[in-house]
């Protein structure tokens, strides 16, 4: 006579992925956080302002050609610091090589030749579907920690749908 007690493994949801990170993952990541804490309206209203006094004193009818290149110089800088920041987190990862990121009920874990991080559904507050990324994003006030998970790095559309019910399950749509 066999009893189950329980103790039987029990069929889990599991997505797997295997990337390596590009910028364009990284950028997108830092879109949708830049989205959901409304920073791109501050940033296009600093860039739309350092225009404005750029063109005004283009248009002055004394003009200083400083101004003008300081202002626009100024505009340009805000515009590329998701850019900046893409690169530079870019390069804090790229060095670790492939990525396999596991999902399942438990949460996130990402492994590399050199680092395993395990990370559980209460680390993030929800996450945004892109065309190309599913992007989860913390918990914390400033949402400092941003997983970016590449549509690229599943093995077929019978995974992403997988992965989109694994985290519809367990966050919400932000």
């Amino acid at each position: 006579m066999v009893m189950d007690m329980g103790r039987d493994a029990v069929a889990r949801d599991e997505t797997e992925l295997v990337y390596r990170p590009t910028r364009a993952d990284l950028r997108a990541g830092i879109g949708v956080r830049d989205r959901v804490r409304r920073l791109h309206l501050v940033r296009w209203g600093l860039i739309g302002l350092f225009l404005a006094l750029a063109a005004r004193s283009a248009l002055a009818e004394k003009g200083s050609a400083i101004s003008f290149v300081v202002a626009v110089l100024c505009a340009a800088v805000i515009w590329s610091m998701p850019h900046a920041q893409a690169h530079h987190a870019l390069r804090t990862v790229s060095w670790q090589g492939e990525y396999r990121a596991t999902v399942t009920d438990d949460g996130i874990r990402a492994e590399t030749r050199h680092v395993t991080l395990t990370q559980r559904w209460s680390v993030f507050r929800g996450h945004r579907e892109t065309r190309e990324h599913f992007v989860l994003l913390s918990r914390d006030p400033n949402i400092l920690l941003v997983e970016v998970l590449p549509k690229r790095g599943l093995a077929g559309e019978a995974d992403e749908a997988r992965l989109r019910v694994l985290l519809a399950r367990h966050l919400p749509v932000v």
